[in-house]
């Protein structure tokens, strides 16, 4: 199974009284979403499952995709990482799986499935980092297919 986390693209920094959830990209966001859509087209699966939080943000980070998306209340910032495995239903899912969520609970993710440790390992904003789980000699192990930065495109 491969399950690809992306994070939000760069959004607004958030100001007073403003609802977190209703933050918007900035044009740089702009620029970086459509960028990684593109390199991520180029890659991914027709079949892939697109998983997205409710935040404004990420709803505007996987329109440049062009796919169709859920969105899922239980992917919104501060989600603990038991959420996203449900969501995704890690390792079982048949097809690829992709979230478009936040820091730090991608970091956290990353870190649970790749290390086994629970830790805050950075995502920096509009990357990418592709995991992959397989069954190799009868042991499962999971895997870094990936790591991209939306800037290096």
């Amino acid at each position: 199974m491969d399950l690809i986390l992306w994070r939000h693209a760069e959004a607004e920094v958030l100001s007073e009284g403003q609802d977190d959830l209703q933050r918007a990209l900035t044009p740089k966001g702009e620029r970086q979403a459509r960028r990684m859509a593109a390199w991520l087209n180029h890659r991914l699966a027709a079949s892939t499952r697109v998983l997205v939080s409710p935040a404004r943000r990420c709803r505007q980070t996987v329109e440049a995709l062009g796919r169709e998306v859920r969105v899922l209340p239980a992917l919104a910032p501060d989600a603990p990482i038991q959420a996203l495995i449900e969501a995704a239903r890690w390792p079982r899912s048949s097809e690829p799986v992709l979230i478009c969520g936040h820091q730090p609970t991608l970091g956290r993710l990353a870190a649970h499935l790749l290390a086994g440790v629970e830790q805050d390992w950075a995502v920096k904003k509009g990357a990418v980092w592709w995991l992959r789980w397989r069954q190799r000699d009868g042991e499962a192990e999971v895997t870094l297919h990936a790591v991209q930065g939306p800037d290096a495109l």
